[in-house]
C-alpha cells in the first residue's frame, strides 16, 4: 500500500497538547535545547485546565503556618486510599511550590494576603488552607501565564488544528506521530525523538460532564494501540458540584472553591445533609464522598426540582461573593438566571476528572513504550483512588515539566530523528478514510458517529456511572463491544474539508477504547474505594488494597493484570500521621494496615 501525499514536519520533541501539561512539558523541552512541536486539535490557549478553577494546592504556609510539603503528601496518599505511587506523590508535593512561585515569577497573578503573600484557600480533604488561587478562574490564569511564557521560548512551535490519531514506531521505540490539518483534511507526519502525551482526560464518553468536546481520551488510546500500559482506569471522578438546570448547561462545573470559601449543602427538606455524612469534614470532605451523598440524598427523594442538591452561598455576603467567587456569580447569572448572593445553586454530580491513566515512571513520565512520555490528566498514578481537589494544576506543572525535561534528554540520545516507515502512514491514511469511501458490508447501512456517541453516552453514564455493580458493568461491556463492531461501519458525507462528522468518527473510537479499559478495570476491582463504588462489593478488599489494575493490549484483545503496589517506605509512613484526618482505625485497607502503620512520633 502507497501512503497518499502528506506534509512532513521534523522535531526533536513532538508534544501531544496544549493544555497545562502540554505547554509544560514543551518549555522545558525547549529550555533543554530542543526543537519542539506542540500540536493541538484546538487552540492556544483553549484547554480543558481551565476548568480547574478553585486554585492551585502547595503546601507554602502562607495562610496556615502549619502547613507544608509533608502535610500535602499524607492528605494526598489518603485522599487516594493509598493506591498511589507513592514517589509520584513526593515528588509532587515537593516541587509543587517551586511551580507555584515559578508560575508568579513568568507573570501569574495571585490573590494576596495582607502583606502581599500568595493567599491560600481551603479545600475539600486538605489539612490546610492550601489552595493558591485568583479568585475562582485559576485554571485560566495558569494557561495565560504559560501560555505567554511558551510563545516566548525559543525552539518551540505551535500547530493548531491538527488531529494526530497514530504514533508511528521505529522498530519498539516511538518515532513520531501521523495525522491531518482539521481544516483541510490534509495528511500531516510529525518525525520525532521522543513524544510527549499532555492530552488530558476522557470524560466525553459520559453524559453529563463538565469536560469539553476535546476531551475524548486520544493521548490514551494513542498509547494502548501503542504497546503502553493504561493503570487505574476504574477511578473516574464525578465533581459533586456541577450545574444541573437549565438542560444546555447541565455538568458545567461549579468549583469547589464554592465550598471552600463556606458554601453549604441542603436537601430539600432544608436539612445540611453533610453533617450526617462527615461531620469532620463537611461540605469540605472529598469529592468521592460528597458526590455519593448528593447521589443518596436524590435517591432518597430529597432531592431539588431539577434532582440534586441546593449549594447556598447566601450567609458569605454579597461583596464577598462576587469578590472571591466572580465567575461562578456571572455563570449562573448568565446560563440560570440565578443570582447567587439572593438564591442557592442547584447542583450534582458530574464527570470531571480521570485518575487514570497511561503507566508513567514517577520521575521521567517515562511509558512502557520507549520514546513516550505522559504528564498530566493523561498519565495515571498520583491520585489514586480519589483525587483532592487542587491537585490537578499543581500534577500539570510538576510532571508536565519532568515528561518535558526527559524527552528532551531521550531525544538527544537518540541523535538524528528516527525513520518513518511508510506502511504505517499508508495504513492510518485508510483507517482514516474509510468513513468517507461511502462502501457498505453487503446490505448494512452506515453507521453515524454520532448517534453512536450518543449511545456510547447512555451506556457509561447509565451502567459505568458514580454507582456500579456486576450485572451493569457487564450491560456496559456488551454495549461498548457492539459499538465497536457498529463504529467499523461509521460512514459520513462530504470530504475531509471542515467535516465534523468525520473528526467525530476517530473521537468515537478512542472514547470506545477508553470505555472498554474503564469497565474491564472496574469490573476487576470488586470493591468499594475512592472514586469506585460498587453496589454488590461495598467494602474495601485487603488484597485489592496492594494492587492496581493495568490495562493493556494483547493483539486485538485487551487484558487487565494485577500489578503489586510498591511499599510505602518506613521513611515516609510517619508523615500520614501529619494529616489532620489520620486515623489508624480508618486506613484503607491494603498494603498499610493500622498493624503497620508508623509509631507516633516520640514513641
Amino acid at each position: 500500500m502507497t501512503a497518499e501525499p502528506y506534509d512532513t514536519i521534523d522535531c526533536d520533541v513532538l508534544v501531544v497538547g496544549a493544555g497545562g501539561a502540554g505547554m509544560r512539558a514543551a518549555i522545558a523541552a525547549a529550555e533543554a535545547g530542543c526543537r519542539v512541536a506542540v500540536v493541538t486539535k484546538s487552540l492556544l490557549g483553549k484547554a480543558h485546565t481551565v476548568m480547574a478553577e478553585g486554585g492551585i494546592a502547595a503546601g507554602l504556609g502562607n495562610v496556615d503556618a502549619e502547613d507544608g510539603w509533608e502535610v500535602h503528601f499524607a492528605d494526598t496518599m489518603l485522599g487516594g486510599q493509598l493506591l498511589n505511587n507513592w514517589r509520584m506523590v513526593e515528588l509532587f508535593a515537593r516541587e509543587v511550590i517551586d511551580r507555584v512561585l515559578e508560575l508568579e515569577r513568568w507573570g501569574g497573578l495571585f490573590d494576596r494576603t495582607d502583606d502581599g503573600l500568595i493567599m491560600q484557600r481551603a479545600f475539600g480533604a486538605h489539612s490546610w488552607k492550601r489552595l493558591c488561587h485568583v479568585g475562582d478562574r485559576t485554571g485560566l490564569e495558569l494557561i495565560r501565564t504559560c501560555q505567554d511564557k511558551l510563545v516566548h521560548t525559543q525552539g518551540a512551535d505551535v500547530y493548531m488544528e491538527y488531529t494526530l490519531t497514530s504514533l508511528l514506531k521505529d522498530g519498539d521505540t516511538v518515532a513520531g506521530a501521523v495525522g491531518y490539518n482539521r481544516n483541510d483534511g490534509g495528511f500531516v507526519v510529525f518525525r520525532a525523538g521522543a513524544v510527549v502525551l499532555g492530552s488530558g482526560g476522557w470524560g466525553r464518553m459520559y453524559r453529563t460532564t463538565s469536560n469539553s468536546w476535546e476531551s475524548t481520551g486520544d493521548g490514551a488510546a494513542l498509547a494502548y494501540a501503542a504497546g503502553a500500559d493504561l493503570l487505574d482506569m476504574e477511578f473516574v471522578q464525578f465533581h459533586p458540584t456541577g450545574m444541573i438546570w437549565p438542560p444546555g448547561a447541565r455538568g458545567i462545573l461549579v468549583t469547589e472553591a464554592v465550598r471552600g470559601e463556606g458554601g453549604y449543602l441542603y436537601n430539600s427538606e432544608g436539612k445540611r445533609f453533610m453533617l450526617e455524612y462527615d461531620p469532620a469534614k463537611k461540605e469540605l470532605s472529598s469529592r468521592d464522598v460528597v458526590a455519593r451523598a448528593i447521589y443518596k440524598e436524590v435517591q432518597a427523594g430529597r432531592s431539588t426540582p431539577h434532582g440534586g442538591a441546593y449549594l447556598d452561598v447566601r450567609h458569605l455576603g454579597a461583596e464577598r461573593i462576587k469578590q472571591k467567587l466572580p465567575s461562578m456569580f456571572e455563570q449562573f447569572h448568565a446560563l440560570a438566571s440565578v443570582d447567587i448572593t439572593r438564591q442557592p445553586m442547584e447542583v450534582g454530580p458530574t464527570i470531571h476528572y480521570t485518575m487514570g491513566g497511561v503507566r508513567v515512571e514517577a520521575e521521567t513520565g517515562a511509558t512502557t513504550v520507549p520514546g513516550l512520555y505522559a504528564g498530566g490528566e493523561a498519565a495515571g498514578g498520583l491520585h489514586g483512588a480519589n483525587r483532592l481537589g487542587g491537585n490537578s494544576l499543581g500534577d500539570i506543572l510538576v510532571f508536565g515539566r519532568r515528561a518535558g525535561e526527559a524527552a528532551a534528554e531521550f531525544a538527544r540520545g537518540q541523535g538524528a530523528r528516527r525513520g518513518i516507515d511508510e506502511r504505517q502512514v499508508a495504513d492510518e491514511q485508510a483507517s482514516l478514510l474509510r468513513p468517507l469511501d461511502g462502501s457498505q458490508d453487503g446490505a448494512t447501512p452506515g453507521e453515524n458517529p454520532y448517534k453512536l456517541h450518543e449511545e456510547l453516552q447512555a451506556a457509561m453514564q447509565d451502567d459505568a456511572g458514580i454507582g456500579r455493580s456486576e450485572e451493569s458493568l457487564q450491560r456496559s461491556l456488551a454495549a461498548i463491544g457492539e459499538l465497536g463492531e457498529r463504529s467499523r461501519r461509521m460512514r459520513v458525507s462530504g470530504g475531509r474539508a471542515l467535516n465534523p462528522g468525520w473528526h467525530t468518527c476517530r473521537d468515537v473510537e478512542n472514547m470506545l477504547t477508553v470505555s472498554e479499559a474503564i469497565v474491564r478495570s472496574a469490573l476487576e476491582r470488586r470493591e468499594s474505594r475512592g472514586s469506585q463504588w460498587r453496589f454488590d462489593y461495598t467494602e474495601q478488599d485487603v488484597e485489592l488494597g496492594k494492587v492496581n489494575f493495568v490495562a493493556r493490549r494483547d493483539g486485538d484483545t485487551m487484558t487487565v493484570a494485577r500489578v503489586p503496589l510498591d511499599p510505602l517506605p518506613e521513611r515516609l509512613r510517619p508523615l500520614l500521621e501529619k494529616s489532620r484526618f489520620y486515623d489508624p482505625a480508618k486506613l484503607p485497607k491494603g498494603h498499610l494496615t493500622p498493624m503497620g502503620a508508623a509509631p507516633k512520633e516520640g514513641a
